[in-house]
């Protein structure tokens, strides 16, 4: 090849990366127009408003996440972040929900809007609870949600049904240690069983387990040959739950050996009761 030849291909060589080059730049400038383009905070959230009322409750999720990415830290965005977790909820992805709550409260926490804010977290967490046979960290989550609207906002009106799902949520606790428990006296390692039913007695008092805790462990104590423990149990079932099977049960089973419920004023059981008195049965 001479060198006119060799000439021309270099030339030819150094114009195609010149285009090349310029391509790329045209390229990335229509990108960048592209995601510069916005609709306005209002019309996205009306959009968003009326998809709601339709059902359409992805699309609407969608607007809402549009005005939070397009207009963050105005009015609109705020609105939109309390209504994007409500919208999760509503749709069942409780994770997406949880987190635009606590993401508004980290930002608003002031806000009238936050109250709502931590009820949607607790009922995130209320709706994935599971069996008593399953971990139950959601129902220590809706728990710890629930109280803080019932700590932190007293007076609103998410109040009372916080209040009955926290003793849901409870029950769920003490029905796994309930579980537990059995399964320990089932197979006579009676003192693994005492330590569950007292889990339940003690931090769960208010909740439909204890009555059958308390009879349980009549009924472990006595197996145990801790008749004295067995009769106190008995005396505290029979003071909170006179009229019950599961007190018959534990009554006839002391007498057996001629024993009685007697109170003993020295034990766990005697403080632990005085917080079971007008427990619901």
């Amino acid at each position: 090849m001479n060198k006119f030849a060799r000439g021309l291909l270099v030339a030819a060589s150094l114009a195609s990366m010149t285009v090349l080059g310029a391509c790329r730049g045209d390229a990335d400038i229509d990108i960048t127009a592209l995601n510069v383009e916005t609709e306005p905070a209002d019309v996205l959230y009306n959009q968003a408003l009326a998809n709601m009322k339709s059902g359409k409750l992805s699309e609407a999720s969608k607007k809402f996440d549009a005005i939070d990415k397009q207009h963050p830290y105005s009015e609109y965005a705020r609105k939109s972040m309390v209504l994007n977790s409500f919208t999760n909820y509503r749709m069942g992805r409780y994770p997406e929900s949880i987190n635009s709550a606590r993401r508004f409260i980290s930002l608003y926490p002031n806000s009238e809007d936050t109250a709502y804010a931590y009820y949607l977290i607790g009922l995130s967490y209320y709706k994935q609870i599971p069996q008593v046979t399953r971990d139950q960290k959601s129902a220590r989550r809706a728990i710890a949600a629930f109280s803080e609207v019932l700590q932190r906002y007293p007076d609103s009106e998410y109040v009372e049904d916080s209040e009955v799902k926290i003793r849901f949520a409870r029950d769920q606790l003490a029905g796994q240690e309930m579980q537990i428990g059995r399964y320990y006296q089932e197979r006579k390692e009676y003192a693994g069983a005492v330590n569950r039913f007292r889990v339940v007695v003690e931090s769960y008092p208010n909740t439909r387990q204890v009555e059958e805790a308390l009879s349980r462990l009549v009924e472990v104590y006595f197996a145990m040959g801790l008749t004295r423990d067995a009769q106190a149990a008995a005396a505290v079932l029979g003071h909170n739950y006179p009229d019950s099977q599961w007190y018959a049960d534990a009554y006839k089973l002391l007498q057996t050996e001629g024993l009685e419920p007697r109170e003993n004023r020295g034990s766990w059981l005697a403080r632990a009761g005085a917080r079971i008195i007008g427990a619901d049965s």
